[in-house]
């Protein structure tokens, strides 16, 4: 399921809220130079709360002081990685391959996780 929009005039009407997410190091320099710019995560109830035009403030898990403000432009709902990822350039997710994006994301979440609760990709713009 695709959920994308350059901000209709819908979206103004609603109030923007911010949500902060930790993430590795590694990850944080892809976001914060633009060369990661769809953030993969379980669709729990955490992230089931983000919405577009949304602000995510990254904050780098070595060194919380070091943030990130991006703007959420599109929302990925599929039912494992596999599928997300099977979908779109792995570049896009920071990564050379498709097998290295699963390899990375398979360190966090189970398989049994992704089958309960299915995954997000997160587009995101730099703000």
């Amino acid at each position: 399921m695709l959920i994308e929009s350059r901000y209709h005039a819908s979206l103004l009407k609603r109030t923007m809220t911010t949500h902060t997410m930790h993430i590795a190091a590694e990850q944080f320099a892809k976001i914060a130079n633009g060369t990661k710019v769809i953030e993969s995560r379980l669709y729990d109830t955490k992230r089931q709360k983000i919405c577009l035009g949304d602000t995510i403030v990254f904050a780098c898990n070595d060194d919380p002081s070091q943030t990130v403000c991006t703007t959420v432009t599109a929302l990925y709902h599929y039912p494992t990685f596999a599928a997300l990822f099977a979908d779109f350039p792995p570049q896009l997710f920071g990564n050379a391959s498709k097998d290295e994006s699963l390899r990375e994301i398979e360190m966090f979440y189970s398989k049994r996780d992704q089958e309960e609760n299915g995954v997000i990709g997160i587009k995101i713009e730099l703000t």
